[in-house]
């Protein structure tokens, strides 16, 4: 459902919700614990989850209630809405759209909207690397995870994981005002990433053989540069990607008018080029669906044992 529509706009998307829960019990952690940041920061870190896991679980426990087809229907929703295939894809098309154009103010407001990072002074290359390397990275927390937590533990460990995620990209910075009341959501994120991350590297290097790109430079690289990078998951997909395309991705970059040091991924066997943004998301989908496979072989074996 994901790969056909994505996220469609005319529903409310959980994670918005979530957005909005963690907002507010921000606000209210801050009020009641203003001296205590950490400790205030540790309480939403347990509570977001919590509470999304168990609204998620009464929902569809509510839904089946009515009629099974229903909480089935309402089940599959939910479950494609913790998947960004479709959504990555698209974001970082309009990027290529516009670097094919060769219109670079508006490829850099289309990167701005899928990176973190300051785009006003980025080049063709700062843009393309950019969109490739958020492309690289989302394929593990923004599709494998989700969906292995789906396979795991149905919709809501999946929601779950989200919350984990949406909590990590609201408070998980290391700046001033988060330092310490998002230290806690920062670590559990990498927690609950540390093993999809890993898994969707290797997929990501089976991928590069099944896709008929540099397959052998692709395991080289996640095997050199997988710890290339301040998180300890981020450079996992990034460099069998980078290996796969046999380009360099990472390094410096601006974040809030204040430059970042960091180590490059992968090695310049060639020039990056805008056509990389589609081989990457060519990557990313036969990396999701190496991960379906292997959800549903888990799936069945879990099945076949409970039977016997």
């Amino acid at each position: 459902m994901d790969f056909l529509i994505g996220d469609p706009s005319f529903i409310p998307h959980p994670v918005c919700g979530i957005g909005k829960m963690i907002s507010k019990a921000e606000k209210l952690l801050r009020h009641l614990f203003p001296t205590k940041l950490r400790f205030a920061g540790k309480i939403l870190a347990v509570m977001i989850p919590l509470i999304t896991l168990v609204i998620t679980g009464f929902l569809l426990w509510g839904c089946y209630q009515i009629h099974p087809a229903f909480g089935f229907a309402i089940e599959v929703l939910l479950g494609s809405l913790t998947l960004a295939a479709k959504s990555l894809k698209k974001e970082s098309m309009k990027v290529y759209e516009q670097l094919e154009k060769q219109d670079i103010q508006k490829a850099r407001y289309a990167v701005s909207m899928i990176v973190g990072r300051d785009t006003d002074s980025l080049d063709e290359i700062g843009v393309t690397k950019a969109a490739v390397e958020t492309v690289a990275e989302n394929t593990s927390d923004g599709v494998i995870a989700p969906m292995l937590y789906m396979a795991l533990g149905g919709v809501p460990l999946a929601m779950c994981y989200k919350a984990i995620n949406t909590l990590d990209s609201m408070v998980g910075y290391k700046n001033e005002k988060y330092i310490d009341f998002g230290r806690a959501s920062a670590k559990l994120d990498d927690i609950a990433n540390f093993i999809p991350a890993r898994i969707a590297g290797v997929l990501m290097v089976l991928s590069a053989f099944l896709s008929g790109m540099d397959g052998k430079n692709s395991w080289k690289v996640f095997r050199r540069d997988s710890r290339n990078h301040a998180s300890p998951n981020s450079a996992q997909t990034e460099s069998a990607c980078a290996g796969a395309l046999q380009v360099q991705l990472a390094g410096n970059s601006y974040y809030f008018g204040k430059l970042y040091e960091k180590p490059t991924i992968g090695d310049p066997i060639r020039p990056i080029e805008i056509k990389d943004i589609v081989r990457a998301n060519r990557l990313m989908y036969v990396c999701d669906i190496l991960c379906l496979l292997v959800c549903c072989f888990v799936r069945f074996f879990a099945l076949s044992i409970v039977v016997l």
